[in-house]
């Protein structure tokens, strides 16, 4: 065995491009399923159908295919999220592999702005709504005079 260094590998922007054309293209809805970014497939479908998905800025059907390097906004009820496909993969993965197939660009102030309103959210609550309780109940016959 010789000490020799191995020389570092360059990748030239054809490899690049014919490693990413050997990698065939999955439906939108099964890929946003996979890397979580909806909680099922149907409500991935249901996203891409409702115009809150987009794939390089054109709206996605949910039968529409998605390519390593392609740039994807998906709107979630809290954040609207912008991914760079890095990897692609039609099986369900766990939150520790998800960055394995996307990176987040999603800008800091969409995440703050999330933060905030989920505080507020918190913050804003409907007192007296629903159902009494049985102590607000006993209250309310000892005020009304009810035996």
């Amino acid at each position: 065995m010789s000490n020799k260094a191995k020389p570092e590998q360059t990748h030239s922007k054809l490899d690049v491009e014919r490693s990413t054309l050997d990698v065939p293209p999955i439906r939108i809805d099964k890929w946003l399923w996979a890397v979580r970014v909806y909680k099922t497939r149907s409500d991935a479908s249901e996203a891409c159908r409702g115009s809150a998905v987009r794939v390089n800025n054109v709206i996605a059907k949910p039968s529409n295919k998605v390519r390593i390097g392609d740039t994807i906004i998906a709107r979630t009820k809290a954040i609207t999220k912008t991914l760079h496909v890095v990897g692609l993969t039609e099986k369900r993965v766990g939150p520790p592999r998800v960055p394995e197939f996307y990176e987040d660009r999603t800008p800091e102030a969409d995440f703050e702005a999330a933060r905030e309103k989920q505080a507020n959210a918190r913050l804003v609550t409907h007192k007296g709504g629903g159902r009494p309780t049985k102590k607000n109940r006993r209250d309310i016959e000892k005020l009304l005079g009810s035996e």
